[in-house]
């Protein structure tokens, strides 16, 4: 019979902390287990315990300090030796600070060995109830603050949070959370993903018997999603879907990135005519962008796509300056070789153009 597993993920070292603690007391015969990445040492330290207190601790030393290493390295092979230890009829990973979950959970779908013995019921995304929209904006990098997974991680603080409330099946906040806060969490959060108001008000039963989608958290997170999104009803928060299956001018949005760097949390994609092939993230939030390449597009048509979700005054220059972005129909009926490029100014953040290299 496969166990469940829970995971945790967060970029606020108190919330993990409490939600975790919470599920340890409450779910039965539970062992916890936690990663902490040490970027600078290249090591990873594994803490496992239990309602009874410490059950064993271990460093382990990764040939790169990432997510990636650390799960393929240590977190997957501990929770398939704990699976099949008798004693543990549950699971929960509380993974490194400012992990997404996807990782891992890409790795138990593509390991038949993990599925054997755990089925990965949900996720929950535990944040801060104090300041809680100042925590999801925060552009300082994660690196100033000691809250990377690896050396170069190139994420703020708010785009690691965001990104891990978005694929959540449960946001949990330590403590109450005020009316804006919770719309605008709610705004991020997928359809049917739930939040609760302080971990001891966790449904622990509800999460081990639970069944976290893959799929469905994928779809909303991707940055190549056509999901339709939708509305918001009386939510002090707003949404802006801005669409086009035109691409961005590379010139004209490298002068104009400037006018999507409002407090609000930006993400989507794009494509460039000087890189057809190529479908890029765009990831914003709290007034900065980042930029880089996704995948290629084939089968999907390449579309530009961006949703943009704040709270109080709705920003109405935003439409303006997608359009400006665009190509325009002139631009569109020009030949293809018009877009021939040695560079188009991208190459910071895309790379080199593939033709060019």
């Amino acid at each position: 019979m496969r166990k469940p597993l829970i995971v945790i993920t967060g970029v606020d070292p108190v919330a993990m902390q409490a939600a975790m603690s919470s599920l340890v007391w409450d779910l039965p015969n539970v062992v916890a287990i936690r990663h902490v990445i040490e970027p600078i040492t290249q090591q990873l330290s594994r803490f496992v315990s239990s309602v009874d207190g410490t059950v064993e601790t271990a460093v382990i030393d990764l040939q790169h300090a990432c997510v990636g290493c650390a799960i393929r390295e240590d977190i997957v092979p501990t929770i398939i030796r704990l699976a099949q230890e008798p004693q543990w009829e549950n699971l929960v990973v509380c993974l490194p600070i400012s992990a997404e979950a996807d990782h891992l959970s890409a790795a138990i779908s593509r390991d038949p060995v993990v599925a054997r013995y755990v089925k990965l019921t949900s996720v929950i995304a535990a944040i801060p109830s104090e300041g809680t929209l100042s925590y999801l904006m925060n552009n300082r990098w994660l690196g100033e603050e000691g809250l990377q997974t690896g050396p170069g991680d190139p994420r703020s603080i708010g785009e690691a949070a965001s990104a891990q409330v978005e694929y959540a099946d449960v946001v949990v906040a330590d403590g109450q959370l005020v009316d804006v806060d919770r719309d605008f969490v709610a705004a991020l959060t997928r359809p049917n993903s739930g939040i609760v108001m302080g971990a001891e008000n966790l449904d622990v039963m509800s999460l081990r018997a639970g069944r976290h989608v893959s799929a469905e958290a994928y779809a909303w997170r991707s940055p190549r999603s056509d999901f339709r999104i939708p509305g918001l009803g009386e939510s002090r928060a707003w949404r802006i879907d801005l669409c086009s299956p035109r691409p961005f001018h590379p010139e004209r949005l490298l002068d104009n990135m400037e006018l999507f760097d409002g407090p609000y949390r930006s993400r989507g994609c794009f494509w460039v005519p000087t890189r057809p092939l190529m479908a890029n993230t765009w990831d914003g939030v709290g007034g900065q962008v980042s930029i880089g390449q996704h995948s290629r597009w084939h089968p999907q048509e390449p579309i530009t796509r961006l949703v943009l979700t704040g709270v109080g005054c709705r920003p109405t220059d935003v439409y303006e300056a997608f359009a400006s972005c665009l190509l325009s129909s002139v631009e569109m009926n020009l030949d293809g070789g018009a877009w021939l490029r040695a560079e188009d100014g991208l190459e910071p953040w895309l790379g080199d153009i593939p033709h060019a290299a």
